[in-house]
């Protein structure tokens, strides 16, 4: 009998070590602007291998290779415009809040919840910065 044991829980980084670090776009996400300034992202939608080998054996289409896409609303275009890879999360939030007339905390719960859906469907990563 095999036993599956949980992995151990990977470190969380605290909410200011979260809030200087800076969101970089994936490589893989392709974006598209539209007229009304939306954005539309394009990214591969990444199959488990078990997953995988289930559909081939199903009959299902042996090729992985999908995309998904995401429609960006003008606030979610606002931050996806502010993610450079160069600027941290808290310096986002501070545009996005002076941009659109929010409160600092408006902006961050808005702002960092929206980075983490990202992040979850990797579309964007964080890089921490290292101070010396």
């Amino acid at each position: 009998m095999k036993v599956f044991r949980k992995s151990k829980p990977k470190p969380r980084l605290s909410r200011t070590a979260a809030l200087e670090c800076c969101p970089a776009k994936s490589i893989d996400v392709t974006e598209l602007r539209l007229d009304s300034g939306d954005v539309i992202l394009e990214y591969p939608l990444t199959v488990r291998p078990w997953l995988a080998s289930l559909a081939r054996r199903l009959g299902g289409p042996s090729d992985t290779s999908q995309t998904k896409k995401l429609q960006l609303d003008a606030m979610g275009t606002a931050v996806w415009d502010l993610v450079d890879g160069r600027r941290s999360v808290r310096r986002i939030i501070q545009i996005f809040a002076k941009q659109h007339r929010l409160d600092n905390k408006e902006a961050e719960v808005s702002v960092t919840s929206f980075i983490r859906e990202l992040g979850k469907r990797g579309l964007v990563g964080l890089k921490e910065i290292v101070l010396e």
